[in-house]
C-alpha cells in the first residue's frame, strides 16, 4: 500500500509532525485531525504505511507479515472497536459470545500433537500438562505489588514449579520425559508471545503488569492492513511523506521555518538525505529495536541518560512466521494446529544449541490457515528468539529442505511433498524495526516502560512547551507488543498536544 508524497505542513494550529506511519503514527494524526490540527505531517521511512502492521498475498489469500490477529477483541480494546466501525469483521468475531471468552492470550485452536519419533501424542495428555503450565503460568502474575527483585526471572520461576510438580508424577520414565517435553513445547510457545529469546530474560515482577482483554483472538478477512487504509482515508491525502528515513531530531533549538515569513521553532527533524521539517512538537513512534540500534544518535541533545538507560533495559525480541503452501493438505479437515513436540526436551534441562545444526527445534508448530478455499493449503509456523533470526540468515530451500525433514519425521510419513510455496518473516533484518516487539526484561519495570514514554523535555507541565514526543507499543505499560497499546500511545500523545492548546487558550486552533 503507498500513500503519494505531497505538499509539507499547511493549516492553522501548532506544527506537528509525526515520525513513523505504523499505527501509533497514523492513530495520532487521526485524532489531532478530528481536533481541528491541519499543520500536520507524517515521516515514513519506507515506501509503505502500516510498520508492523503489514498484509501480502500469498497462494490464494492474503497473509499477515506482522500483527496476525487482533489480541482480546472486546468493548475495551479500541483496535477492535475501531475495526467494528469500518466494518472490517466478520459475524463470528463481532458475536457477544466471542468478545467474552477468556483465553489469557494463548491460541485455543483444536490441535494435532506430534512427537519427534512420528507419534500423534495423546489429546488427553497434552491438555493435563496444558492445564498444569496454564496454572503455573498465572501464579507469575501475582508478583506485582511484591518486593521487586530486578534478578527474578518468568522462566526460571515456571522451572521451579515444574520441577516441584514433577517430584509427585507416577508412571515410568518415558511418560515423565514425554511430560516434560510438552512443557517444554509450552515454553517455547510462551517465548513466542512474549517476543524473546527465553522466558529466562523476562522479569518476574512486572509481568502481571501486561493486561489481557477478554475476546476470542480473531483476524481480518481482508488483511490488517485494511485497518491502516481505513485509518489513511480519513485524512489528508498528502499528509505521509514516504521513503523520509529520519537522521535526527534537533530539539531545544530556534529554527527558521521552511519560509522566511515563517516564525522559528523549537524541533528541526533531518532526514537521511539531508532534507529538514521543522516543527512545534514532534511525536516518535519507530520500534523500539530502532531507538535502541540509534539512542545515542537519534536526538541532539542526546536523550537524557535516564531514558537511555530505560530503553537499553527494556527487551525487544523476534518472532518470525515461515508460512507454508502445500499442493495437497497432509493433516485432517478438523486440524487447526500442529504442535511439534522434541520428545528429547526438557525445561529443566540446560543446552546450548547449534544452530546451524538445530534452529528449527525452536519452531513451536503451524496454524493451519483457514478455510482452504479463501487461503489455500497453508500452515503459518511460529519461531523466536536466537533460531528465528538465524533463520532469516538461510536461504528459502535451505528451510524448506529443513522443514519438510520435520514434518516428515513428526508426522511418520515420509512421503509427504515439500511445499510448493515458501514465505519468511525477517523482522530482526529489517533495519526499521530490529525484532517484532518489546517485553519487560529482567532487570528493569513498568518505571521504564513510563521513562521512555514521558515527553521531552523533561518534567514538562500542562502549560510548558513539548517537544519531542514518544508513542509506539513499547511505551504502553499494560498493553506494549500490542496493536491495540501502539494505538492507545498514539492517542495519548495526541492528548498531550490537545491538552497544551487547550491550556494555552488555543482551543480554536484544534
Amino acid at each position: 500500500m503507498a500513500v503519494p508524497s505531497g505538499s509539507s505542513f499547511s493549516g492553522p494550529g501548532p506544527k506537528v509532525l509525526i515520525v513513523g506511519s505504523g499505527i501509533a503514527g497514523i492513530g495520532a494524526a487521526q485524532r489531532l485531525y478530528q481536533h481541528g490540527c491541519r499543520n500536520l505531517q507524517i515521516l515514513e521511512a519506507t515506501g509503505r504505511c502500516g510498520g508492523r502492521i503489514r498484509t501480502t498475498r500469498f497462494a490464494k489469500g492474503l497473509v499477515e507479515i506482522g500483527a496476525q490477529w487482533i489480541h482480546g477483541p472486546s468493548k475495551e480494546n479500541p483496535v477492535f472497536q475501531l475495526s467494528s466501525q469500518y466494518d472490517l469483521l466478520d459475524e463470528k468475531a463481532l458475536s457477544e459470545e466471542n468478545q467474552q471468552v477468556e483465553v489469557g492470550g494463548h491460541p485455543t485452536y483444536p490441535f494435532t500433537s506430534y512427537s519427534s519419533s512420528g507419534k500423534t501424542v495423546d489429546p488427553e495428555l497434552v491438555n493435563s500438562i496444558t492445564d498444569l503450565y496454564g496454572t503455573i503460568l498465572d501464579q507469575t502474575r501475582d508478583f506485582i505489588n511484591k518486593d521487586f527483585d530486578y534478578a527474578a526471572s518468568v522462566g526460571a520461576y515456571i522451572k521451579k514449579d515444574i520441577a516441584h510438580h514433577a517430584q509427585e508424577w507416577t508412571g515410568d520414565e518415558a511418560s515423565k520425559k514425554l511430560k516434560m517435553a510438552i512443557l517444554n513445547t509450552l515454553l517455547k510457545l510462551e517465548c513466542c508471545i512474549s517476543g524473546t529469546h527465553s522466558m529466562d530474560l523476562v522479569g518476574l515482577s512486572p509481568f502481571g503488569e501486561y493486561k489481557m482483554l477478554p475476546g476470542l483472538d480473531c483476524m481480518f478477512p481482508g488483511g490488517y492492513e485494511s485497518l491502516i487504509e481505513h485509518m489513511l482515508k480519513s485524512l489528508p491525502k498528502d499528509i505521509v511523506l514516504l521513503e523520509k528515513p529520519v537522521k535526527t531530531i534537533h530539539w531545544k533549538g530556534c529554527f527558521r521555518g521552511q519560509t522566511p515569513q515563517e516564525q522559528t521553532f523549537p524541533v528541526q527533524v533531518e532526514c537521511e538525505n539531508g532534507e529538514t521539517f521543522t516543527a512545534d512538537h514532534v511525536i516518535v513512534t519507530v520500534p523500539l529495536g530502532y531507538l535502541k540500534e540509534h539512542c545515542n544518535t537519534f536526538l541532539h541533545p542526546p536523550l537524557p541518560s535516564n531514558k537511555i538507560q530505560a530503553i537499553r533495559k527494556m527487551g525487544f525480541g523476534t518472532n518470525n512466521k515461515i508460512i507454508l503452501e502445500f499442493e495437497k493438505p497432509f493433516w485432517k479437515p478438523d486440524c487447526h494446529l500442529i504442535n511439534l513436540i522434541w520428545e528429547d526436551e526438557s525445561p529443566l534441562v540446560e543446552v546450548r544449541p547449534d544452530l546451524q545444526k538445530d534452529w528449527f527445534k525452536k519452531l513451536i508448530g503451524f496454524i493451519v490457515l483457514e478455510p482452504p478455499e479463501q487461503y489455500g493449503h497453508v500452515l503459518c509456523g511460529f519461531l523466536a528468539g536466537n533460531e528465528s533470526e538465524f533463520m532469516e540468515t538461510l536461504t528459502d530451500a535451505e528451510v524448506v529442505t529443513s522443514l519438510t525433514e520435520v514434518l516428515r519425521r513428526f508426522t511418520g510419513n515420509p512421503n509427504i511433498p515439500p511445499p510448493i510455496n515458501i514465505l519468511r518473516t525477517k523482522w530482526h533484518s529489517n533495519v526499521y524495526t530490529k525484532g517484532s516487539y518489546s517485553y519487560v526484561a529482567v532487570g528493569c519495570s513498568g518505571e521504564d516502560i513510563d521513562t521512555i514514554a514521558e515527553p521531552l523535555p523533561e518534567g514538562t507541565a500542562e502549560s510548558k512547551p513539548l517537544q519531542v514526543l514518544f508513542a509506539g507499543e513499547a511505551t504502553h505499560r499494560s498493553f506494549y507488543s500490542t496493536t491495540h497499546g501502539a494505538l492507545l500511545s498514539g492517542w495519548r500523545e495526541a492528548e498531550r498536544i490537545i491538552c497544551l492548546q487547550d491550556a494555552q487558550g488555543g482551543k480554536a486552533h484544534l
